[in-house]
C-alpha cells in the first residue's frame, strides 16, 4: 500500500533522543546535588527489575506450597524476600498485604487518592489504574467496573475493594486456574496477568 512505511529508523532516532535526554536530565540532578549518581543508577536497577513476572511468580509459588501461601498471607514482606524479591530497603520500604481471592470474595485494588500501587511486584502501574473514573468509581459501583473489564463474578461474590496508601500496597492472590493440577510453577505463573494481580480480572 502507498500509505506503508517503515518505522524503524523513526523509532531508533526516537530512542537516540529520549537517551540523550534521560542522560542530561540525570547529569543535571547529580550536578545539582539533588541525587547522586549512584542513587540514581540504584534506582534505575530497581526499575529495571520491576515486572508483573515478579508478581506472577508469588501467586504460583503460594498455590503449589501452602505454607508460603500462609506465611503471605501473614507477613508478605518476609515471604517474598524467599524468592528473592522485595519492597525496598531503609527507611522507604511500603508494608506489603496479600489478599487472596475466594470462591466467596473477589479483591480488587485501587489507590483513591493518587496512584500507589507495588510497581516492583507488578512492573508500572496501567493508565486505567491511575485515572480518576477508576479510582473513584471501583469504590461506589465496583460490580459495574469489574463488567467492564469483561469480568462478572457469581451472583453473591462479595468484593472487598482495597485502599492503597503511601505506607501500605496490595496485591492479589488470585484463585488458582482450573484444570491446572499437573502444571509446573513456571506453567503456572504463565497464566497469571497484570489485571489478575490488580483484581480486575480472573485466571
Amino acid at each position: 500500500m502507498s500509505g506503508d512505511h517503515d518505522h524503524s529508523s523513526d523509532d531508533v532516532h526516537h530512542d537516540t533522543v529520549l537517551s540523550r535526554q534521560v542522560r542530561a536530565f540525570e547529569t543535571l540532578l547529580a550536578d545539582r546535588g539533588v541525587v547522586s549518581s549512584v542513587e540514581i543508577d540504584s534506582l534505575l536497577e530497581v526499575i529495571e527489575r520491576a515486572t508483573p513476572a515478579n508478581g506472577s511468580h508469588i501467586a504460583a509459588r503460594a498455590w503449589l506450597d501452602g505454607s508460603f501461601a500462609e506465611r503471605l498471607l501473614a507477613d508478605a514482606n518476609t515471604a517474598i524476600t524467599e524468592l528473592g524479591l522485595t519492597m525496598g530497603e531503609g527507611p522507604d520500604v511500603r508494608r506489603l498485604r496479600v489478599v487472596a481471592n475466594t470462591p466467596q470474595v473477589h479483591n480488587v485494588l485501587v489507590c483513591t487518592l493518587c496512584s500507589c500501587y507495588p510497581v516492583s511486584l507488578l512492573g508500572p502501574s496501567p493508565t486505567w489504574y491511575k485515572s480518576e473514573a477508576y479510582r473513584s468509581r471501583i469504590v461506589r459501583e465496583p460490580v459495574q467496573v469489574l463488567a467492564e473489564f469483561g469480568l462478572t463474578l457469581p451472583a453473591g461474590t462479595e468484593i472487598v475493594v482495597w485502599d492503597s496508601s503511601a505506607l501500605t500496597r496490595y496485591m492479589v492472590l488470585p484463585q488458582r486456574p482450573p484444570d491446572s493440577d499437573d502444571a509446573t510453577e513456571q506453567e503456572l505463573a504463565s497464566l497469571v496477568t497484570r489485571n489478575g494481580l490488580i483484581g480486575t480480572a480472573a485466571l
